[in-house]
């Protein structure tokens, strides 16, 4: 029997796992010779391997999240709806800002492309690391403003290799960005609703079908204000966050009132159905592709990603076996920091003359160096929120 909970440790856990993972299938990427299950698959193949999994599980548990963090938010007036579209916006400011180091001209900038992304990452440490614990405001806003200046220099300087598009210009969105954009709409769709759940599984459902008639052609004639609807992808981003949104509250809901079994057994039955209407709809749709988020990859990845949450719930929620997260606990409680924390060691690493060794640069060793690289990541993570320093949108 589960007791009523206000944070819920099966969602750090969960979170904690699949920061680890993104961080170790990105670190392998173009490690030939190491399983191809583990990588994204080819944009032009029918299929997806686990790299292209994890950042939807990134999506559902920004939904997860939700509310739980509103609850221990202050209600007063409009400050909840302000701090999620502020929120969202940093992240998508962010996404933007650092999709441009793929087209930064190193030739004709000040400082090498490396050099660039290393001091943007710094200038925003500066800038939304928690200073809450500092006695003296002006330190606060002193380092603040170090960050902005540093910004503002990497922004005046910033050249583009694209002739079209000298300057930062918009490709896509970025991972933040795209977390940022999932994040504004099932957040502000969760407060405005006031979190009833029917109002959530209705959001989630039309997000899932916008997905699928735009794969269908049927939302074709909306072609020329089509961006301006969902303002990033085709609804698949929000359809994660907001199938997160939805077994939160389901499971909230049978937490509080007694009905775990309905909720075991309503989630492992539905997320089945969405993974087998995920395979049947393929055909028709552009088979399983994370590249162009077709209906058939959504479905399956949102039951893959419920059935997983259900045994996180299961290990750490009922059976209360937490203690195997806390090697990688850091990543799932600073994720933000974690996220960030690998570009800062490879766009230094490029600016030197350093290099792997040949053993770890291919297969087995490859694999090894990831796992290794890895941990060391969320082991600096966990030092730096040890000496209080930590990231805070």
């Amino acid at each position: 029997m589960i007791k009523p909970l206000t944070r819920l440790r099966s969602i750090d856990a969960f979170r904690a796992v699949t920061m680890w993972l993104m961080i170790f299938v990105n670190d392998i990427e173009d490690i030939p010779n190491t399983p191809q299950w583990i990588h994204h698959v080819a944009d032009d193949v029918d299929g997806m391997g686990l790299a292209d999994a994890i950042f939807p599980a990134f999506l559902f548990i920004v939904g997860l999240s939700i509310p739980a963090a509103f609850k221990n938010r202050p209600h007063n007036n409009y400050s909840i709806p302000l701090h999620i579209i502020k929120r969202s916006a940093i992240l998508i400011f962010w996404g933007f800002l650092f999709t441009n180091i793929e087209t930064y001209n190193s030739e004709d900038t000040l400082i090498q492309q490396g050099t660039w992304q290393y001091l943007a990452i710094f200038s925003m440490f500066f800038i939304f690391t928690d200073y809450s614990l500092l006695k003296h405001v002006w330190l606060k806003y002193a380092l603040q403003g170090i960050g902005v200046l540093l910004l503002l220099f990497l922004l005046a300087i910033y050249k583009s290799n694209d002739a079209d598009h000298p300057w930062l210009h918009f490709t896509w969105w970025g991972i933040l960005g795209l977390i940022g954009w999932a994040y504004l709409y099932s957040a502000l769709i969760f407060y405005f609703s006031g979190g009833k759940l029917w109002i959530q599984v209705f959001a989630w459902v039309l997000f899932a079908i916008g997905n699928l008639f735009a794969h269908l052609g049927l939302m074709d004639f909306l072609s020329p204000s089509y961006p301006y609807i969902w303002l990033a992808g085709n609804g698949s981003m929000q359809a994660f966050s907001m199938a997160g949104l939805v077994m939160a509250g389901f499971y909230r809901y049978a937490i509080n009132g007694g009905h775990m079994r309905a909720f075991w057994i309503t989630i492992s039955v539905a997320s089945l159905l969405a993974i087998t209407f995920g395979f049947i709809l393929g055909d028709s749709t552009g088979g399983l592709s994370k590249a162009f988020e077709t209906p058939a990859w959504v479905a399956v990845c949102t039951g893959i990603c419920a059935l997983s949450y259900l045994l996180f719930i299961w290990m750490v929620d009922i059976k209360q076996r937490y203690n195997w997260v806390k090697p990688i606990e850091a990543a799932g409680l600073a994720t933000l920091m974690c996220f960030m924390l690998p570009d800062v060691f490879y766009s230094w690493f490029e600016t030197t003359d350093l290099d792997y060794p040949d053993l770890v640069k291919n297969g087995t060793g490859g694999v090894i160096r990831g796992v290794i690289f890895t941990f060391l990541i969320v082991w600096a993570t966990a030092l730096l929120l040890k000496i209080r320093v930590r990231l805070k949108i």
